[in-house]
C-alpha cells in the first residue's frame, strides 16, 4: 500500500512527489504519457517559483539549463522595465523549455525515491474511510491512502470525483508556436506593427538565431486536442498580415483557447487536486505552470504531516483555504489581460489607460508582484504586514537563508538569541543570528517559506509552533 498516489508527472506531480519524498512518504506517480513532450515549449519560471526551486536546492541545475530575462512587461503584453524596488535576491524570469523542467524536477522525485510509472493511466477510483483503490487502464488496482489529480486541464481524476468546475468556455483560439523566419527583420517589424493595430494578440518576436515566438489569432479550430501544423500558421498568417513571413522549421507549436475555470473544492475526503486538474486559464502572464508548481509547495509538507501523525488538526484544510483564492486572483488578471488585448474601443482605452498608470513605480512593481506571485500574502490573522507572506533570501551567518531550507522542515530565525523550537526540534530548525537583515526580533517561516509568526516571545512562538506543527514530541 502507497501513502500517495499521483495522477501525472508533470511539473506539479513530480514537484509534489519530491516535497512528499523529503519527509519519507512512499510516493507512487503515475503518467499516462510513455515518452516525454515532442516540442520544445519555452515557458517562464517567474520570481517566486525560482525562490521555492532554491529553497530546495533545486535552482542551479535548473538554471543550466535556462535563459534569465528581464522581469517586466508581463501584463497584457504592455512592455514596461521592472522597478528597481523588487524585493528578491532572483528578481528575474528564467526562460526555459518546458520537456526539461519536466524531465529535472522527475529526475530530483526519483532520486529522493518517489516511484514514477509511465505509459499508466488511471480510469477509476474507489474511497472509503482508510484509503483509495485506484484502478489503471491495464485492469490493475492499487490501494493509497490519498490521491492526488496532478493530471491537467482535462483531468481524468476531477473528472471522477465529480466536484464542480465553473468558470466560462473559450471563446477565442490562439496559435502559439517557436519557428525560424525567413522574412527580413525590417519587415517583419513593420508588418506586426501595423497588424497589432487590428490584432493586439499577433507578434513575432525573436529568439535569436533565426528562431521567432509566433502568436495569431486563429479561427475554425475544431478539435483543439489536435496539435497545429506549420501550415496552420502559414494560413493564418497570410489571413491576417497578408504574408506567412516565411515561417519554417518549428521548435514547437500549440494552440490554446481563453476557457478560465476554477473547482468548487481542492479536495474531496482522501483525493485532492493540484495544478491545471484544479484550474484553467489563459496562457497571459506566463502563470499557469508556476501557479502548479506552488500548489505542490503548498500542499506537499501538509500531507506529508498529516501521513507522518504530527499534523495539528484541520493542516490539510489550509490547503484549499490558502490556494483557492490565489487561483482565483490568477484567473482575475488573466480575464483582465485577455480584455485589454481585445481591439475594441472600450479595452483599447483602459489599456492606453493602464499603460500610462504602469509609469508609476508602485502600480507597475504591484502588478509584477501579483503575475509573480512574489505578492501572496495568506491570511494568518491580524499582525504586521509581514505575517502571511514570503521572506527574501536573507543572508545568514550560517550562509543563505534558502540554504536552510533545503529539507522542507519549518525555520524559527531568532535575532534574540533567547528562543528555543522546544520539543518541535524534530520539525523545525532554529537559527539565532542577531546579524540577520530582518526588519522582526524573530520569525516561524513554514516549509514553504511563508512567515507564520512574528515576535520574541516563547509562549507566543510555542503557541504558533502548536498551531503548525503540532504537540511538541
Amino acid at each position: 500500500m502507497f501513502d500517495v498516489i499521483i495522477a501525472g508527472c508533470g511539473p506539479t506531480g513530480a514537484m509534489l512527489a519530491a516535497e512528499l519524498r523529503r519527509h519519507d512518504v512512499r510516493v507512487l506517480v503515475l503518467e499516462k504519457e510513455t515518452e516525454p513532450k515532442s516540442f520544445i515549449r519555452i515557458v517562464g519560471l517567474h520570481i517566486r517559483s525560482i525562490e521555492l526551486l532554491a529553497m530546495r536546492g533545486l535552482l542551479d541545475r535548473v538554471l543550466e539549463h535556462g535563459r534569465r530575462r528581464p522581469a517586466g512587461g508581463f501584463f497584457a503584453a504592455i512592455n514596461k522595465p521592472a522597478p528597481a524596488g523588487l524585493d528578491s535576491a532572483h528578481a528575474y524570469l528564467l526562460g526555459i523549455p518546458q520537456p526539461v523542467v519536466e524531465r529535472l524536477l522527475e529526475e530530483h522525485a526519483v532520486e529522493l525515491g518517489a516511484q514514477v510509472r509511465h505509459g499508466t493511466a488511471v480510469v477509476g477510483f474507489e474511497q472509503d474511510d482508510e484509503g483509495v483503490t485506484v484502478e489503471l487502464a491495464d485492469g490493475e488496482r492499487l490501494r493509497t491512502r490519498y490521491l492526488v489529480g496532478c493530471d491537467g486541464a482535462r483531468s481524468t481524476v476531477r473528472k471522477l470525483l465529480g466536484v464542480g468546475f465553473p468558470g466560462e468556455p473559450s471563446r477565442t483560439d490562439t496559435l502559439m508556436g517557436e519557428m525560424e523566419v525567413g522574412a527580413p527583420q525590417e519587415e517583419i517589424t513593420a508588418k506586426v506593427a501595423q497588424v497589432q493595430e487590428l490584432h493586439k494578440p499577433f507578434w513575432l518576436r525573436p529568439f535569436g538565431g533565426g528562431v521567432y515566438s509566433v502568436v495569431v489569432p486563429a479561427a475554425g479550430v475544431s478539435d483543439r486536442a489536435e496539435p497545429p501544423t506549420i501550415e496552420d500558421f502559414r494560413h493564418q498568417l497570410q489571413a491576417i498580415a497578408g504574408t506567412d513571413f516565411g515561417v519554417h522549421s518549428p521548435r514547437w507549436l500549440s494552440r490554446f483557447g481563453d476557457a478560465t475555470r476554477l473547482v468548487d473544492r481542492y479536495r474531496v475526503g482522501r483525493v485532492l487536486l493540484a495544478g491545471d486538474a484544479a484550474h484553467i486559464h489563459p496562457p497571459t502572464g506566463g502563470q499557469g505552470l508556476n501557479l502548479g508548481i506552488q500548489d505542490a509547495f503548498n500542499l506537499g509538507w501538509k500531507l506529508a504531516a498529516h501521513l507522518r501523525g504530527w499534523a495539528p488538526e484541520n493542516l490539510l484544510d489550509t490547503y484549499q483555504a490558502e490556494r483557492h483564492p490565489v487561483a482565483a486572483d490568477v484567473l482575475d488578471n488573466t480575464r483582465a489581460q485577455m480584455e485589454l488585448l481585445s481591439t475594441e474601443p472600450g479595452p483599447q482605452a483602459v489599456r492606453r489607460l493602464l499603460t500610462e498608470l504602469m509609469d508609476f513605480d508602485q502600480v507597475n512593481q504591484y502588478l509584477i508582484e501579483k503575475i509573480t506571485a512574489v505578492g501572496i500574502r495568506y491570511d494568518f490573522g491580524e499582525g504586521p504586514d509581514l505575517l502571511g507572506r514570503r521572506l527574501r533570501d536573507l543572508d545568514l551567518k550560517q550562509g543563505k537563508l534558502y540554504e536552510q531550507l533545503h529539507q522542507g522542515r519549518g525555520l524559527v530565525l531568532d535575532r534574540t538569541e533567547r528562543l528555543s523550537a522546544g520539543g518541535w526540534s524534530d520539525r523545525v530548525d532554529l537559527i539565532a543570528d542577531p546579524t540577520a537583515a530582518l526588519d522582526a526580533p524573530a520569525v516561524l517561516l513554514r516549509p514553504d517559506g511563508y512567515v507564520a509568526w512574528i515576535g520574541e516571545d516563547q509562549q507566543d512562538l510555542d503557541d504558533h509552533l502548536t498551531r503548525w506543527f503540532g504537540k511538541p514530541a
